[in-house]
């Protein structure tokens, strides 16, 4: 296994799926790093030569990836959440942010139903 940026990612698979494996980079991203370190996308990870590694762990470096974006992205929820816009105050209460009706789904939000008993009618 062949490790950058912290990551192990698989040996058996290509070049472009295995970089995915790094939180931060996506399909087209590994592209791009594949063409900057001058590496064929079709090869597979365990026909990677040492200075080709190198060269992909030169240009992953450049990319804020990894624990850096993650901080990043929770840095940016918490100030939406302390000047307590609209979109804060969704984060804050665990419902959906992006105009998601909310009556019927959004069970990944809301968690687990809670079921509510009803009242039972007192008879004369």
């Amino acid at each position: 296994m062949a490790r950058i940026a912290g990551v192990d990612i698989p040996k058996q698979k290509r070049g472009v799926i295995s970089l995915t494996y790094i939180y931060g980079v996506g399909r087209s991203r590994a592209k791009e790093i594949l063409a900057e370190a001058k590496v064929d996308e079709s090869t597979k990870v365990q026909d990677w030569t040492d200075d080709e590694i190198g060269a992909i762990r030169d240009v992953v470096g450049t990319f804020k990836i990894e624990g850096e974006l993650r901080s990043e992205i929770q840095m940016n929820i918490k100030r939406l959440m302390d000047i307590g816009c609209y979109r804060g105050i969704r984060h804050r209460s665990g419902l959906p942010l992006r105009g998601q009706r909310t009556k019927n789904n959004s069970r990944t939000r809301k968690g687990r139903r809670k079921t509510v008993a009803n009242k039972k009618k007192v008879t004369k």
